[in-house]
């Protein structure tokens, strides 16, 4: 409806559904372009609620947390994928919801992710979607070695099972309670890459520069932008994220993940319907950061540039760090930041566990190359390994 593309000025409210890393860093943002923000999560310590002006601790789902949001809000946004489509629809009856719950639902199903990328002529890895045991059994041979991964709830490496025979898939198909799943062929990676894309209420879209990624185990540890690859690449990266956020009518932030393979070829993983781990470096290192953009766009604001002003390397922080010698100890934060260009930003979270994000460390420098020298240094007195 027209009234929801009024800007709407600072001094307002804005609402998060998530309070994790990401409603933390959205609300910070939001609080310093002059906004109140309301957040709504269960956890009583959550990152966002230590920063937010006001925090509703309840399920996603409860109708009186929602109630006060739509009364208290202007405008709402997600901070996680996982919020069920269904309250965003019954939101979305009351004031503007950005992104919206049908395209957020693409994101939320890794079977309805594919499909939409198949369908929009956007190029994706070999797969075979599985809802019962014959797509396993008939599986071309060409998906082995692959990954299986649910459909729904999986992250971070989560649900997800290396396989290299039919029986191993079953195996592992078993075990996840035989719920739908994609059978992914296993690719040979040049680089793993993310495009994130912001678009406004208007219309309008911004990409950032092409963000370069290695994952350990799964989880995201590095980050570096600009990404190491020739700038056709970029530019065609960027105009599939495009391409995406315009046929899913999208506004706000969006997380396209890519492979570049062989071939000169990128194929589309997944995305994300939120800011992302790989976009932190953003703040530091850009005019712009994805937060202040999800803001923008969430307000009907104009989309700020993008352009990235020093190259930079993000290392993820995670709970390991604090048990490096066996008993928990401070990681020697001081050490870090004694490296040229280091800045730290950690999330809050009380409690450090194993694979836990619990902040990140950037690393800025005159080239992509100084950057990185500066990185390795920083990971070396952390005692993270070294980015490549």
């Amino acid at each position: 409806m027209a009234a929801a593309l009024i800007p709407i000025p600072p001094g307002n409210w804005l609402g998060v559904l998530g309070g994790g890393q990401l409603g933390r860093m959205f609300a910070m943002s939001a609080a310093g372009m002059g906004y109140r923000v309301c957040v709504v999560d269960p956890d009583p310590a959550s990152p966002a609620a230590q920063v937010c002006e006001e925090h509703l601790q309840a399920p996603y789902d409860d109708d009186a947390a929602l109630a006060t949001l739509a009364e208290r809000c202007r405008a709402v946004t997600i901070e996680f994928e996982n919020v069920p489509a269904a309250v965003l629809r019954k939101l979305a009856d009351r004031l503007p919801v950005r992104p919206a719950a049908d395209a957020v639902a693409v994101a939320q199903d890794r079977i309805a992710e594919k499909r939409y990328m198949v369908a929009h002529g956007i190029e994706v890895g070999p797969h075979r979607i599985v809802d019962r045991i014959d797509d396993l059994l008939r599986a071309p041979d060409l998906l082995f070695p692959g990954i299986l991964k649910t459909a729904r709830l999986g992250y971070d490496g989560k649900g997800q099972a290396s396989v290299t025979t039919r029986d191993e898939a079953v195996a592992a198909w078993t075990r996840m309670g035989r719920v739908p799943c994609v059978l992914e062929k296993r690719l040979e990676l040049l680089r793993e890459v993310s495009c994130i894309v912001c678009r406004g209420a208007d219309g309008q879209a911004a990409t950032f520069p092409l963000i370069e990624n290695e994952h350990r185990g799964g989880i995201l540890a590095v980050s570096l932008a600009p990404a190491r690859l020739p700038p056709q690449v970029a530019a065609r990266a960027a105009e599939i994220a495009r391409k995406l956020v315009s046929a899913l009518d999208y506004v706000g932030v969006l997380c396209v993940e890519m492979f570049y393979v062989a071939a000169d070829r990128l194929l589309v993983n997944e995305i994300a319907p939120r800011p992302h781990n790989s976009g932190h470096l953003t703040i530091d290192a850009c005019a712009v950061s994805q937060f202040e953009q999800q803001v923008r766009a969430l307000a009907g604001m104009p989309l700020g540039s993008p352009a990235q002003l020093v190259p930079a390397v993000m290392l993820n922080v995670l709970g390991d760090l604090w048990f490096r010698s066996g008993d928990r100890a401070e990681p020697p934060w001081q050490e870090a930041l004694a490296v040229s260009g280091a800045k730290l930003h950690l999330y809050g979270k009380r409690e450090p566990r194993m694979g836990r994000k619990m902040g990140h460390v950037t690393c800025l420098g005159a080239s992509v190359d100084d950057a990185l020298e500066r990185a390795v240094a920083a990971a070396a007195v952390l005692g993270i390994e070294p980015p490549k």
